[in-house]
């Protein structure tokens, strides 16, 4: 598989809130290639304990962090496993954490993984490769209906009953088995309205790539457990890329942060995105918002 550079998203801003030199046990909810982990290590903390679900992500992540190998403790598991993770090592406070929600550019653009349009390869889409059903299998199993709401729920496709319609007569032939055939079969779909912005295959895309992995089940416990195994005073920082992922974030904040059962305090007023300059280097930060909020009880 080719390596793709990944630059972390807001890892400055993020840090600024994070304040790594205090010290302590710091948890990167999603460590991918270990971007932001480099940066909490490098900045003073004191140990790391880096969680994926993807065991490619992992073995990038512990060659970024080789430096600091006798202090960091890379888990395969997905962050809503966080409790059981911590649970298991005797841990029962933690000094910072933080979640980069989302794909990250390794699977965007890294060969054979079926999550970009611009290739033509298998369709997979699972983060974590050895569970689950791929991308095509769903698509092969899935009825009209359920494919069209979960294109439009997930990706915001306000055409996703003309794709879903598509892809069902399309497999009626033969199996929708590569990103290529699906994207065609989306651009086929559409209304034909001149230039657009984005791809039309964009948002479906998207939309399947979350269903695939089940990237919104759940989010918001998972959490409200991040900022339940916080210390006191000690951080969350979480970075989302889209509106589905930053309106769990928000709400859930919120939640945790109101009345007099309050155990947080959020630190981020309006969410923070990306400099012009950052958006100019890195095009994955044009959609990124990042919240944080601190615990207080």
């Amino acid at each position: 598989m080719a390596e793709v550079p990944h630059i972390p998203v807001l890892s400055a801003e993020a840090m600024g809130y994070m304040a790594p030199e205090r010290g302590g046990l710091f948890v990167d909810c999603t460590i991918g290639a270990g971007g932001h982990a480099r940066a909490l290590m490098a900045g003073g903390a004191t140990r790391l304990l880096g969680l994926d679900r993807d065991r490619h992500a992992l073995a990038c992540a512990a060659q970024s962090l080789a430096a600091w190998r006798d202090r960091v403790d890379l888990v395969h598991a997905d962050f809503h496993e966080l409790d059981a993770v911590l649970d298991a090592r005797g841990i029962a406070r933690i000094d910072g954490a933080i979640a980069d929600l989302g794909v990250s550019s390794m699977q965007l653009e890294g060969d054979g993984r079926g999550f970009s349009f611009k290739r033509d390869e298998p369709l997979d889409m699972r983060m974590d490769q050895s569970a689950g059903a791929t991308a095509a299998e769903l698509i092969r199993e899935t009825s009209e209906t359920e494919l069209a709401d979960a294109i439009f729920r997930y990706g915001e496709e306000r055409h996703s009953r003309r794709i879903a319609r598509a892809i069902v007569a399309t497999r009626r032939d033969a199996p929708v088995e590569t990103t290529g055939q699906l994207a065609a079969i989306v651009r086929r779909a559409m209304p034909n309205r001149g230039w657009r912005r984005i791809d039309p295959a964009t948002r479906t895309f998207q939309a399947i790539r979350i269903w695939v992995n089940r990237e919104l089940d759940g989010l918001a416990t998972a959490l409200e457990v991040i900022c339940r195994r916080l210390a006191a005073n000690a951080r969350v920082v979480v970075v989302s890329f889209h509106s589905l992922e930053d309106r769990i974030v928000k709400q859930t904040f919120r939640a945790l942060g109101r009345g007099h059962e309050a155990i947080i305090r959020i630190l981020t007023k309006r969410p923070l995105v990306a400099s012009d300059d950052e958006r100019d280097r890195n095009p994955r930060a044009r959609s990124a918002k990042l919240r944080a909020a601190e615990r207080i009880a």
